[in-house]
């Protein structure tokens, strides 16, 4: 009886229970557990971006009141991509084609159903690479100018190469929530 006063004490009690075994039960449990948890997560997921649709023989069965909570079938949920106001929103590039070195470039922020100009948006994200010439890492300056019109947006910038140049450019536009992201394709000429 020497091994009752060591420190395994607890454990050998534990491996010889009685009761079907305790480390059986919980390498059995824990797995089981995780794969539940996974489900679960990814049914959530597919839920919230609308992805998945619950069938409306089983919607059909379910109280009223919790009815509401779940989501209709075939709408996306409101706050999945880009909100349906800022697609009505779009950069166009005053002139796709620019000269070769020192340049200022001008975008115009359109309201497309109207096609009347978006003034006092902020552009926070802007960038100009040759990614369209395959050449994505060689990016230029782009300083931002003193508008001339209302919702004209302008950028000073030395166009180092001739080719096609790609300017990115992110907004939010006041009133609205979200961004309004797109990509301008540009074309420098000797």
């Amino acid at each position: 009886m020497m091994h009752q006063n060591t420190p395994f004490h607890d454990f050998e009690e534990f491996e010889a229970a009685p009761d079907g075994g305790g480390r059986t039960r919980w390498i059995l449990a824990i797995p089981l557990l995780a794969t539940m948890l996974a489900a679960a997560a990814g049914v959530g997921y597919g839920w919230g971006r609308g992805t998945w649709t619950i069938p409306s023989s089983i919607t059909e069965h379910v109280p009223a009141s919790l009815a509401g909570w779940l989501p209709a079938p075939g709408s996306p949920p409101t706050g999945a991509g880009t909100p349906v106001a800022l697609k009505d929103y779009a950069f166009e590039l005053t002139d796709a084609r620019a000269k070769q070195g020192e340049a200022v470039l001008a975008v115009r922020l359109v309201h497309k159903p109207t096609g009347k100009p978006t003034p006092d948006a902020v552009v926070f994200a802007h960038r100009l690479d040759m990614a369209p010439s395959g050449m994505p890492t060689m990016t230029t300056e782009l300083e931002p100018q003193p508008a001339t019109e209302p919702g004209l947006y302008r950028f000073k910038t030395n166009l180092t190469m001739a080719g096609d140049w790609q300017l990115s450019l992110a907004a939010k536009v006041q009133g609205q929530t979200g961004t309004v992201q797109t990509k301008l394709a540009l074309k420098a000429v000797p």
